[in-house]
């Protein structure tokens, strides 16, 4: 189809696609701690999880092994789908309206990888307890970050297999020429 968008195509709503890990681990009483980071953001320094955007030619779960090496440099090895999440953001001084589709994974993390660096913008990681999590809400980048941290403790757990990527997507095109 060439030309102009009909009404229907101009207003399609599309949701900013991001994934996120998950992260506990027991301190050394047997506490789970939760691995967040701070991070640089328009609203200041603010806590998330380990997330971004999921981009072309990645699987979710390619992409929140990635987002997790580059904000933590660490390696991220997902364990389950924790769950899918939609959730609005709305910036008041800009008129800034974005909707997120989250996809969740629950996971491990293995040492820092030496010579790696943090993303940037992100200032620091942090393992905090489940009471620190909820008293810092405050400071969070969206509310999902608690509500993926409370869904965790609560025992949510899907396969891995419940997200499905078709070759499509990381597959190269073939190129196709004109004829001569």
């Amino acid at each position: 189809m060439t030309g102009a968008l009909s009404p229907f195509q101009a207003a399609r709503w599309r949701p900013s696609v991001t994934v996120a890990a998950i992260i506990s681990q027991p301190d050394a009483h047997g506490q789970p701690r939760f691995l967040l980071i701070e991070e640089h953001t328009a609203e200041g320094l603010r806590l998330n999880n380990p997330a971004g955007h999921l981009d072309p030619s990645e699987s979710p779960e390619q992409a929140v092994i990635r987002e997790a090496l580059e904000e933590t440099t660490r390696v991220f090895s997902p364990s389950h789908l924790l769950g899918v999440y939609l959730s609005r953001f709305q910036r008041e001084s800009t008129g800034e309206d974005i909707t997120y589709l989250r996809l969740a994974y629950a996971g491990t993390v293995g040492e820092q990888v030496p010579g790696r660096s943090l993303d940037q913008g992100i200032v620091r990681t942090l393992w905090m307890t489940l009471q620190e999590v909820r008293d810092s809400a405050h400071r969070h980048r969206s509310p999902l970050v608690l509500s993926c941290i409370e869904d965790l403790v609560a025992g949510r757990r899907y396969p891995l297999q419940a997200v499905t990527t078709h070759p499509s997507v990381t597959q190269a095109w073939p190129v196709v020429r004109a004829p001569n």
